[in-house]
């Protein structure tokens, strides 16, 4: 696809959560953990840099120098640790922002990313990244502008601080929640105004509910049932499952997605490679 020829389009470079989880029973859906790439206008979004960031670099490296916006939802493994091995970060000319909570402890965003690849963990320090590196850290329910795009940070119920982004571009809505468990009976009402009349809802379908109920109360994750009661409650057009278990394999989630779709007609299931037009 020409991305000059869209100004709101999506593409999934990771969709997995916790571990990646390459292997035969995968191979439609992917193995690699949270990243999503969203242009806009003319800006160049990232969501997470799971393992999934790695392809989206090989994808960009004919097109330096260039700027991309990297927000990272949390700071838990499995959305950072592609971060090392992202291309461009390594060639002068390009610029990198890096939008993020600030960490436990008050570790500052920028000290976290940084930690990952010091000694004993990575042999290649971040000071050996070439772009123009640049942080920023955000709260909860901030609201600002690159050019004429608007970002929103809502927080997600998620062990340790969790954002979840609202992009709003020319009256279209794109939103990313993962990583986010409902508050008791009802839906939390952060996560409705974060999704509300959103045309893309991008949104944690980690486990079933029979999986919920059984044994994972309380990790910070939700179900497939529970992302379809969001999308019908806030009225989005389309709904993408995301950050499958690693255990759910291809013939799984395919299942899932028949059932999905009988309850919600704009259901997706989030796959690499998996491309969508906002506009």
């Amino acid at each position: 696809m020409n991305h000059t020829q869209c100004d709101f389009f999506v593409r999934f470079w990771g969709v997995r959560g916790s571990i990646p989880c390459p292997g035969p029973d995968t191979l439609k859906y992917g193995g690699n953990t949270s990243c999503v790439e969203v242009r806009v206008g003319r800006q160049l979004f990232i969501f997470d840099a799971g393992t999934g960031i790695r392809n989206l670099g090989k994808a960009l490296m004919g097109f330096s120098p260039f700027t991309a916006h990297i927000f990272f939802s949390h700071l838990h493994w499995d959305h950072i640790q592609g971060l090392p091995f992202f291309e461009p970060a390594f060639v002068a000319g390009n610029q990198l922002f890096f939008y993020g909570a600030r960490g436990p402890n008050s570790v500052s965003l920028g000290e976290y990313l940084m930690g990952q690849m010091r000694d004993p963990h990575f042999p290649v320090p971040m000071t050996h990244m070439s772009a123009t590196l640049q942080f920023q850290e955000l709260n909860p329910n901030s609201h600002f502008s690159i050019e004429d795009v608007v970002i929103r940070t809502f927080s997600l119920n998620h062990p340790g601080q969790c954002l979840g982004y609202r992009v709003e571009y020319d009256g279209l809505v794109f939103s990313y929640a993962t990583d986010t468990e409902r508050f008791g009976d009802d839906i939390n009402e952060n996560v409705l105004e974060l999704a509300r009349g959103a045309d893309l809802l991008v949104y944690d379908a980690m486990y079933t509910d029979e999986e919920y109920v059984e044994g994972k109360k309380g990790w910070g994750h939700s179900t497939w049932q529970e992302a379809l009661r969001v999308a019908s409650a806030a009225q989005v057009k389309r709904v993408a499952l995301f950050h499958h278990d690693p255990s759910h394999t291809d013939a799984f989630l395919e299942a899932v997605h028949r059932q999905a779709l009988r309850l919600f007609p704009g259901c997706l299931v989030a796959q690499e490679g998996m491309e969508i037009q906002l506009r």
